[in-house]
């Protein structure tokens, strides 16, 4: 068996990083997994990829419906934004294509994240109450809309 020796002057080019802050954010393992994976085929410049829902389903072991059930959740909580492609037929005629995906600005994620957190905690410590909707905290109180 030949193995490929290590080249310690060698530049690595097949990487993605993602920050510490991550795990911070409460993602479930599937949200993770996507999210991982896109960041894998974002463009570095456009910072914008579009696999199909059965493309990262097959990456990820995860069924297509699934898939888009984690899609929902990152983009709702703004890690992610989509866009619906259109693609021309050899004979001219539009189609739908994939997805697109961009890959938001983390620490924009991270800094509402945290003003959320301080509105939560802000709006318990004054005694009023959060209504829990899907994915989507909103505070009851007046001043904290």
């Amino acid at each position: 068996m030949r193995f490929h020796r290590w080249n310690s002057e060698q530049k690595l080019s097949h990487f993605f990083s993602l920050p510490n802050e991550i795990f911070l954010l409460g993602l479930a393992h599937g949200e993770l997994a996507v999210y991982c994976y896109l960041k894998y085929l974002e463009n570095r410049k456009t910072h914008q990829c579009w696999p199909s829902y059965r493309t990262i389903g097959t990456a990820v072991g995860m069924s297509e419906n699934t898939v888009r059930k984690y899609v929902a959740m990152l983009e709702a909580r703004g890690l992610i934004t989509t866009a619906y492609t259109t693609i021309r037929a050899t004979d001219g005629r539009p189609m739908n294509g994939h997805l697109m995906y961009t890959i938001c600005p983390f620490h924009e994620v991270v800094d509402t994240h945290y003003r959320t957190q301080m509105e939560i905690w802000n709006c318990r410590t004054s005694g009023c109450t959060w209504r829990s909707w899907p994915l989507r905290r909103r505070c009851l109180h007046s001043d904290h809309v």
